[in-house]
């Protein structure tokens, strides 16, 4: 056996060692966790990709063949292409109720009215037995910009099944809602093309 050989296989022999323990550890730390229940999720912050986790994990629900509903607040006049591709499957339900960004819009009462119209949908497919996720797309602006009462959603989202996930996205989500989530992630951007002049593109944005 040369010398190199002899370092490689103790290098190798180290790295099963480590490897061992550390799966030891992380066995041990997963048969601890006992606890199964619907999720609150929360995806917010300044960085792009919310409301995209959120169609991911619409995927995945999906592929275990589980039903998924979708319900989007603000975004309704855009044509997306993971609407295109989850409405394919029968297990999903989505409704684009919102009219677009306040900005767009211009009128509080018309968003106030699509945002309630929404939050509607979005009780009547929390009280379906059968649910394993809902996307509750863009809620977070409509909290912001008082279209709904949050302390009626909060309420709302307590009440939901024990079984059901939900997920939230958008920014600036609101401190109670931050504290009633299992789970809350943060989008920090770092770098984005559009500062560079990059417009919006199909595919990436849209």
């Amino acid at each position: 056996m040369t010398e190199n050989q002899s370092a490689e296989d103790e290098d190798a022999a180290r790295h099963r060692e480590k490897m061992a323990k550390r799966k030891a550890v992380q066995d041990a730390e997963v048969a601890e966790k006992t606890v199964e229940k619907g999720l609150l999720m929360v995806h917010t912050g300044a960085g792009k990709g919310k409301s995209t986790a959120a169609f991911g994990l619409a995927l995945r629900m999906l592929g275990r063949g589980r039903r998924v509903g979708v319900v989007q607040f603000i975004k309704g006049a855009w044509s997306t292409g993971e609407r295109g591709v989850l409405e394919a499957y029968a297990m999903l339900e989505w409704h684009s109720m919102g009219e677009g960004f306040t900005w767009e819009t211009q009128d509080k009462a018309r968003d106030i009215a699509a945002a309630r119209r929404a939050w509607e949908q979005a009780r009547r497919l929390m009280a379906e037995p059968g649910l394993g996720l809902l996307v509750l797309d863009e809620l977070c602006i409509a909290l912001r910009y008082d279209y709904l009462p949050l302390p009626e959603v909060l309420d709302g989202l307590r009440a939901r099944p024990h079984g059901l996930h939900v997920v939230v996205t958008g920014r600036n989500a609101p401190p109670a809602l931050l504290e009633a989530a299992d789970m809350v992630t943060e989008m920090k951007p770092v770098k984005h093309h559009f500062a560079a002049g990059v417009k919006a593109q199909q595919g990436i944005e849209f």
